[in-house]
């Protein structure tokens, strides 16, 4: 009896027993919360810039590094926001160009010389444990020479007060909506949730590279690397997007008592 037992809560922790594995959008807090840099510098010395973003609210987790010792070139942005709807961005690759709701925007313009290399990289993660997808994009980097040109996206939450429901009625009309691509874009708008990227264009002298994963467990498992070392040229985007429809699995124990 009590190995019955074991099996049957087994079962359950792994989601056999009809859970839902596709994610909705997360329903963003009431009191939304946001964050916004904006900086351009340029000068020769020492180099220590850092910045991290974690909210479990939204499923996020982003971190930015870079240090060095040279002649530096900055032109960066950081925007965050609970609410979607307050961040509004282009981004060539998502929504046809077009201006999308996000809840994280990164630009970055650097260019970079010194004998003592540009050490750095970015981490974001769309955190399955709080409700994202379990897809993160990551960027690694020591270079005596770069110019980049690069944007990040993150994108989790409903639309924040649509007109005519509320974000949680948006929620169960996107279950309803199943297949009709039509009625979910109309219930989603210019909010592309769930999504995570990257889109750069990069000219550098030393080490350079990404990795991208995405992982369910027993049930996706996507991993893309790429290495560089030397002097290169590199044009690249690397998204993970998810349509916002929930999906139930049906699985084998599912209607009978287990």
């Amino acid at each position: 009896m009590k190995g019955v037992v074991v099996v049957a809560l087994a079962l359950a922790l792994m989601g056999l027993c009809g859970t839902v594995l596709a994610n909705p959008p997360i329903v963003p807090p009431v009191q939304y919360e946001q964050f916004c840099e904006n900086q351009k510098v340029s000068g020769t010395g020492v180099i220590d810039v850092s910045t991290s973003i974690i909210d479990k609210k939204i499923a996020l987790e982003y971190y930015n590094t870079m240090a060095g010792d040279g002649d530096l070139e900055l032109d960066q942005e950081h925007a965050y926001s609970q609410n979607a709807d307050k961040l509004m961005r282009n981004i060539s690759s998502v929504n046809g160009g077009n201006k999308s709701n996000l809840n994280l925007f990164e630009s970055t313009k650097l260019t970079y010389a010194g004998a003592t290399p540009l050490t750095g990289g970015k981490f974001l993660n769309s955190k399955a444990f709080y409700g994202g997808i379990g897809a993160n994009v990551q960027e690694l980097y020591s270079v005596n020479e770069m110019e980049q040109d690069e944007t990040a996206f993150f994108s989790s939450t409903t639309p924040y007060n649509p007109a005519w429901m509320t974000p949680e009625d948006v929620v169960k009309r996107l279950k309803d909506a199943g297949r009709n691509t039509d009625a979910v874009a109309a219930l989603m708008g210019s909010n592309p949730a769930h999504l995570i990227g990257i889109d750069t264009k990069n000219a550098f002298n030393g080490t350079w590279g990404t990795d991208a994963t995405w992982h369910k467990i027993f049930y996706k498992d996507i991993k893309a690397h790429e290495m560089f070392t030397g002097k290169f040229e590199a044009e690249k985007t690397i998204k993970f997007h998810e349509s916002p429809v929930p999906e139930k699995e049906h699985a084998p124990c599912e209607g009978i008592d287990c």
